[in-house]
């Protein structure tokens, strides 16, 4: 085709082009466990401003129970932990020990946002390595499917998707290294490079990944590494840790592993810095890769893989063609023979519709799967629903002693409402398929519905023009249908 016409086609999907289909177990449990630490730490907080003390504090499934020392703080310990977080409810067990945690509605919103995000790092995930149209959606509370047309062998895929890719930036203790004992407020980590060493560092991050906009691969002194750019709030906080520990250690942590642990050998203020390590050059293309597409809020788990063979999904087309090519056949024969010339009309008109459909879905640029192909043929009959009503019509208005332009006019006024509610109705089906229906169910009702709006246009509009211009140019005395 020449460069200016339309060049968008139809993605074909997994089960006629071939790939892979991963079902992806999205752990929000873990999401659950840091939000209940986080909770912790701020009781803890709230309560050490008041200088109430507690004699035994322990984190559950949902919240925290704490026992206070002495019951006459209870009135202004219950007012300090009501407001550390919001969805959250307080209240005194039978024991005497305070119990706080997270409201069942709350519990479900963080369901669903992790697992829309997830969907989201997914996407952008899989963008970066140039997998074209993938299907990704959410199945049940917890899974995502995610469907890889063309692509038989997932490997990478499924390496870059089991990292979390959780970036943080901490000062070393150097002092938790050396005796290799935890203290409150630090870590003991391992690390990368030097395998059965443990670093201790500080637990609260002084940078954290969500402050990153930008990283990519490059090279430093022969070596790959990875630059990255920090946003205005950590390019200044970066520049004060920087300052303020010249000389010091710092370790770059990504899930959970020291992967870098440098000197601040002066202070570094411009807001962009690189990552350096015993990297090779593709792990530094899948760093970088993680880092812009942003850190999983839970890990991910692999729970069902499938690859569909390429010659499946040909057969699958081939098998489309016939049942397309029959229908197509069959309606215009039955259309042809039922009203004659008019019946040319709706063939015609038909006609129209189908590259009407096809134009849509690639302008849409909607992944056709084989339940889309049984959509689009159900479509095809359906397409000449509307034009049987109205040529129906018309017949009863002449057969009554109408003249042929009152009938024709008459026939399409009244014709119109039936119509109307006939293929309403179906949308509303198809809107239903869509919403609540998985992959091959939505595949299903974006044709149905596409070939519904477009057959309206086709039936209605499109036979109008061509039997307007039969009366006025042959100004016809009698109606034949």
């Amino acid at each position: 085709m020449p460069s200016f016409l339309p060049h968008k086609t139809i993605n074909l999907g997994l089960d006629l082009r071939g790939g892979s289909h991963l079902l992806l177990d999205v752990e929000v449990s873990s999401v659950i466990e840091e939000r209940v630490a986080a909770l912790g730490d701020g009781v803890k907080s709230a309560l050490r401003e008041k200088r109430i003390r507690y004699v035994s504090f322990a984190e559950g499934e949902r919240g925290v129970i704490f026992k206070l020392r002495d019951e006459a703080d209870r009135a202004e310990a219950l007012k300090a932990v009501r407001n550390v977080e919001q969805d959250t409810a307080v209240e005194t067990l039978d024991d005497g020990r305070i119990q706080i945690q997270y409201t069942d509605l709350a519990i479900e919103d963080i369901t669903k946002q992790t697992l829309s995000q997830s969907i989201e790092i997914v996407r952008r995930r899989v963008d970066e390595t140039g997998t074209r149209e993938p299907s990704i959606q959410r199945q049940g509370d917890s899974r995502i499917v995610l469907q890889l047309p063309g692509l038989e062998d997932p490997a990478r895929i499924k390496e870059l998707l089991g990292k979390t890719a959780k970036l943080s930036f901490h000062l070393v203790d150097d002092s938790v290294t050396q005796t290799g004992v935890q203290k409150p407020g630090t870590l003991l980590l391992p690390h990368k490079e030097q395998g059965g060493l443990k670093v201790g560092i500080k637990r609260r991050a002084a940078i954290t990944g969500d402050m990153l906009t930008n990283a990519t691969p490059s090279f430093q002194q022969g070596q790959p590494v990875v630059s990255f750019r920090l946003n205005g709030i950590g390019a200044k906080r970066f520049c004060d840790v920087s300052s303020q520990n010249v000389g010091r250690l710092f370790a770059i942590v990504l899930d959970g592993e020291v992967i870098s642990s440098p000197v601040f050998r002066e202070p570094i203020c411009g807001g962009s810095a690189v990552i350096s390590g015993s990297f090779t050059v593709e792990e530094a293309n899948d760093l970088s890769l993680l880092l812009r597409a942003g850190a999983l809020p839970a890990p991910l788990t692999v729970v069902e893989e499938r690859t569909v063979g390429p010659s499946l999904g040909a057969d699958s087309i081939a098998s489309g063609q016939v049942a397309a090519v029959f229908g197509i056949v069959f309606v215009l024969l039955f259309m042809l023979v039922s009203y004659g010339r008019f019946g040319v009309y709706a063939n015609g008109a038909l006609i129209i519709n189908i590259f009407l459909i096809f134009a849509v879905l690639s302008t849409l640029q909607a992944t056709l799967t084989l339940p889309g192909i049984a959509g689009i043929i159900l479509t095809i009959g359906m397409a000449v629903d509307a034009n049987v009503l109205i040529f129906e019509r018309i017949r009863e208005e002449y057969l009554n002693g109408r003249s042929v332009m009152a009938s024709v006019d008459s026939g399409y006024q009244q014709a119109m409402s039936t119509i109307v509610d006939a293929n309403v109705t179906t949308l509303i089906a198809a809107v239903l398929l869509y919403s609540f229906g998985t992959g091959p169910i939505k595949g299903f009702a974006v044709t149905l519905a596409i070939g519904i709006v477009t057959s309206m246009f086709s039936a209605i509009m499109v036979t109008r023009l061509f039997i307007a211009h039969w009366l006025k140019t042959k100004k016809p005395g009698a109606l034949n249908i």
